[in-house]
């Protein structure tokens, strides 16, 4: 059993790393206070490859698989967690459309994605009352002739402003998931406009917004998959989704834990480095481990996705730990910090911010437990 990455694996993550380091990294704090991701980052990471990681060459994508996806992605997340949530969704995005859409859909959507001509992909499933409850959702699509007009509200869109495509899930058929169906839907479509800007306590370089849906028509061929299959299409790509979220997790606890080791290092007290007193070190511990653990977790989990091999469980376990793990980890590194870390003058204030998101969103800790328990027990 060979816990080191591959080849390919290390030189992707070693990419991103470096990527991070020089160009996220001392624009991070920026990103959080300013509210916004510069473009420049985007397309540079579309140049690098890192919208399309797993998807095939011929559709513009890197082909490196999801062990390395979950690496590259862990860099960027350590270096801006925004970023690296605007990342996620763009590659969950393509991959979508490349396992589900036909071959002009995956023309069309897929090598613009990697190459940056669309900035950004969007998921739009998520409804101000059906959250974790998709047959719950209300907003409709309707034949009429050879097209179909969408009517309704999505809630919590990540990037829903400037996405350049939108994976649209919409009721088609009668009442809870058996009848929903699933649109790709470009901005600008008319009817289609952008609501409320969530104003949110940490992830604040990624945008999160509402989206309205009045008579918006699209084709018929922008059904993506089967008529009343879109439940189906979800499932799978939050199944992916939560290998992306622990990766983002692992990404934010690494940053925290860093700067917890290099402040305890430089702080004295009673005559010594804090990071010299047993309290200290037991938290350091404690944090290195559950981090080690979550990293396992992970690979894991995205080795038996890349091997399409039964993974929904395990995802469901990485995310689950990761994101709690990730939770006191931050938490520590800022008890470490002191007073100091509860202030924006350290960043350790805001990877306590961004990391609380992780166990909420693409499945809440409890529906991980669902998950989890259903498999257990059959």
């Amino acid at each position: 059993m060979d816990f080191d990455l591959d080849e390919t694996a290390s030189m992707v993550q070693a990419s991103a790393r470096d990527f991070a380091n020089k160009e996220i990294v001392p624009r991070a704090a920026s990103i959080d206070r300013e509210g916004k991701i510069p473009r420049s980052i985007l397309k540079d990471l579309a140049d690098l490859g890192m919208m399309t990681l797993a998807l095939p060459e011929e559709l513009g994508g890197a082909d490196v698989g999801t062990v390395a996806y979950s690496a590259a992605l862990t860099e960027i997340a350590r270096g801006c967690a925004s970023t690296g949530v605007t990342m996620s969704v763009t590659n969950m995005v393509a991959e979508v459309i490349a396992r589900f859409g036909t071959d002009a859909q995956k023309k069309q959507y897929v090598p613009k994605l990697a190459s940056g001509a669309l900035v950004a992909g969007s998921f739009a499933l998520s409804e101000p009352e059906a959250g974790s409850d998709p047959g719950a959702m209300r907003t409709t699509a309707k034949r009429d002739g050879d097209h179909w007009v969408i009517d309704g509200a999505k809630q919590w869109i990540t990037s829903g402003d400037f996405a350049g495509v939108f994976v649209v899930w919409a009721r088609t058929g009668g009442a809870g998931t058996k009848g929903i169906s699933c649109f790709l839907v470009e901005q600008g479509t008319p009817g289609l406009s952008v609501g409320h800007h969530e104003d949110k306590m940490g992830l604040r370089g990624s945008s999160t917004t509402a989206l309205h849906f009045e008579g918006v028509r699209v084709p018929e061929t922008a059904l993506l998959g089967e008529l009343n299959g879109g439940f189906k299409i979800a499932m799978m790509a939050l199944d992916g989704g939560r290998i992306g979220i622990a990766s983002q997790a692992i990404g934010i606890a690494e940053a925290a834990l860093g700067a917890a080791v290099d402040y305890a290092k430089e702080r004295k007290t009673f005559g010594a480095p804090i990071a010299d007193h047993q309290g200290i070190q037991w938290m350091i511990a404690d944090s290195r481990t559950e981090l080690d653990a979550a990293r396992l977790l992970t690979y894991r989990a995205a080795y038996l996705k890349e091997s399409k091999q039964s993974f929904s469980s395990q995802a469901a376990m990485a995310k689950l730990y990761a994101t709690e793990a990730a939770g006191r980890i931050c938490d520590r590194a800022l008890q470490i910090h002191g007073g100091y870390g509860y202030v924006k003058e350290y960043d350790v204030e805001r990877y306590y911010r961004d990391v609380r998101v992780t166990r909420i969103y693409e499945g809440t800790s409890e529906i991980q437990r669902v998950v989890i328990g259903r498999g257990v027990t059959g």
